[in-house]
């Protein structure tokens, strides 16, 4: 399983972004989110935006201590019909924010996994682009597409948020939830060279790139296997997912790890 690049990682955020926003333009600013039913879209688009600019501002000052995080957030147009001008600047300055030049610099990492802070931040402003992107066309009821190789690489993303340091400290529940006995779980990516084995250890939740003999066996394309972990569609609505083996552990797995977006 290949890792997404920076560039194609910062390309893609730019062009989902472009979609979120025609998405919101065309639900209207009151509309409900379905799938965020805490968010009307102009709430959505708050959100995606602001947090774009405050991302890119951690970047840009190479913020090392979280003490030293920005207090200030962008402030959304009033105008509706700026809003799509407003994301792509927002969508822009992230990207440059995570040129080549800074990949590798010090940067706070909000995960304190292995990859640096700017990692983290491009592949936490990819999933913000593409899984709020759904959102907004779910509110629209318009159609989304996630090229196979960015949903690959949210679902590692994914993975990695579960499984982190952080995750543990700021939702102890959810961590407790996931851990076991030695049950695996093995995702198969049908479109895609990704391959992702969960091991449910009694220490905590552990993954890794790979393919073996695994309790449960949840197979598909890429994109429906990440909406179906993010709780963005239901097991039996994402299309083209087979499950095999101890379903169970699949629903469970699901069920407990809810984000609190939204």
């Amino acid at each position: 399983m290949s890792e997404l690049s920076a560039e194609r990682a910062r390309q893609a955020i730019v062009e989902h972004t472009r979609r979120l926003a025609e998405s919101a333009q065309a639900a209207g600013p009151g509309a409900a989110v379905p799938t965020a039913p805490k968010w009307t879209v102009t709430e959505l688009v708050e959100h995606v935006g602001q947090t774009q600019n405050w991302v890119a501002e951690i970047i840009e000052r190479r913020i090392t201590d979280p003490a030293q995080l920005p207090t200030e957030l962008a402030v959304l147009p009033t105008d509706a019909g700026e809003w799509a001008a407003w994301l792509e600047q927002g969508a822009l300055r992230i990207t440059s924010a995570c040129s080549d030049d800074a990949i590798d610099a010090p940067v706070f990492n909000a995960a304190q996994d292995g990859r640096t802070g700017t990692q983290f931040w491009l592949a936490s402003m990819l999933n913000e682009a593409v899984v709020h992107g759904f959102d907004a066309a779910n509110a629209a009821g318009r159609s989304v597409e996630v090229e196979p190789d960015v949903a690959a690489e949210l679902i590692s993303n994914h993975l990695a948020m579960l499984t982190s340091a952080t995750w543990e400290m700021r939702r102890p529940e959810s961590a407790q939830a996931i851990r076991g006995a030695g049950e695996k779980l093995q995702l198969q990516a049908t479109d895609d060279s990704g391959a992702w084995l969960i091991e449910r250890r009694p220490d905590g939740a552990v993954w890794r790139a790979a393919t073996e003999q695994a309790d449960v066996t949840l197979s598909g394309p890429a994109q429906s296997l990440l909406l179906a972990l993010t709780r963005r569609l239901p097991l039996a609505e994402a299309p083209g997912l087979t499950v095999t083996g101890d379903a169970a552990l699949v629903d469970q797995w699901i069920e407990s790890t809810p984000h609190v977006d939204g």
